[in-house]
């Protein structure tokens, strides 16, 4: 069987959650970064209680950052002998904001927010040291980072066995009602590819040598099909665990998303393994936005916008901050464009800005 046919097989239609099941969501991110909202379980109650304040329906938090968990995992510890993030010395913020946010009548799903990636500016990260093959190449053979993010090779199988192992963990250990990948899972840099395991996957498969040209059509097209097909295990596997558990993403902007991180998003739409797409359209004005909305909308079915909510960006850790007026003009473009809700990144927007629903 040639390698398209197996493509083909592999990432044929997997059926999701039907209109009639999917509540609007409008959401926001929770991170460890540039907020103090998982520190303590005070924190976490206010938190939670902010979010039903303002509308919001749907908490998205982090639960593996810069590589390392924010839950006591098994799982980290025995890859590196680590139980969870330092900082929580033993408190489980996972576990509260799940029991507080149902408590308040949220949802709250798990984000795995660094995904493939594994440090931050640190080459010397302890996941290198313990697992050098891991560590995904450029065609210099270099180690594969951007913008200041060191990945792994996103198609090693070993790679992908400990990130579904997490996942796993994940829904088995907390009940939350989903778990989301992002602009970093599953993905990579289009510039890697180059390491041992990744070759000569291609050269198996087609008989060639991986070009030096990392954008060459089809070596790409071969890279993001190959996350792809994880994409579609991520979410076997999440439902074989609890069918009642969403499996959403929130990758780039098509088809730069495509082009940069190997995130072929609208097959993962039309192969049916995405409950839920959240679209980062990070803009600073209303023109932009609109402009990548309209843009945004002809990239889907209309059967399957249903399942879209765009990503917002209303703060950042630098101090940017989104202007009420904006964000209003912004969910109001979104409804009258057929959009019935989107995501805040991030939580701490909700603490300065008066109206949101």
């Amino acid at each position: 069987m040639k390698i398209q046919s197996i493509l083909l097989f592999l990432l044929l239609p997997f059926v999701g959650f039907s209109q009639s099941k999917l509540e609007s969501i409008k959401g926001t991110w929770i991170t460890n970064v540039g907020s103090d909202a998982l520190l303590s379980e005070k924190n976490i109650k206010n938190s939670v209680a902010l979010c039903k304040a303002k509308g919001i329906n749907t908490i998205f938090v982090v639960v593996w950052n810069n590589g390392v968990t924010m839950y006591p995992s098994k799982v980290l510890q025995n890859y590196i002998g680590l139980l969870q993030d330092s900082v929580y010395k033993g408190f489980d913020p996972i576990a509260c904001i799940v029991k507080e946010g149902h408590a308040q009548g949220l949802k709250v799903h798990a984000w795995f927010e660094f995904g493939f990636s594994y440090a931050y500016k640190d080459s010397a990260s302890i996941w290198n040291k313990k697992y050098p093959h891991w560590a995904g190449k450029n065609n210099k053979k270099l180690l594969l980072q951007k913008n200041g993010f060191y990945w792994w090779s996103s198609i090693h199988t070993e790679v992908q066995k400990f990130m579904l192992q997490l996942i796993e963990e994940v829904v088995k250990k907390y009940k939350v009602d989903g778990v989301q990948g992002d602009d970093r899972l599953p993905a990579m840099p289009a510039e890697g590819g180059y390491d041992d395991y990744t070759l000569a996957l291609y050269k198996s498969a087609t008989g060639n040598d991986a070009p030096d040209d990392y954008k060459e059509k089809n070596w790409l097209q071969f890279k993001a099909d190959q996350l792809s097909i994880f994409g579609k295990k991520m979410y076997q596997s999440v439902k074989k665990i609890r069918k009642d558990c969403m499996v959403t993403w929130s990758p780039s902007i098509y088809p730069w998303s495509k082009e940069q991180y190997l995130q072929d998003w609208p097959q993962w739409l039309q192969g049916g393994y995405a409950d839920a797409i959240l679209p980062q359209l990070y803009r600073y004005d209303i023109k932009a936005y609109e402009k990548i909305l309209l843009e945004l909308k002809k990239q889907i079915p209309p059967n399957q916008q249903y399942k879209i909510f765009p990503g917002i960006l209303t703060s950042l850790a630098d101090g940017y901050l989104i202007k009420n007026d904006m964000l209003q003009s912004i969910i109001q473009l979104n409804r009258a464009n057929g959009f019935t809700g989107e995501c805040l990144f991030y939580f701490e927007t909700l603490k300065k800005i008066d109206t949101i629903y």
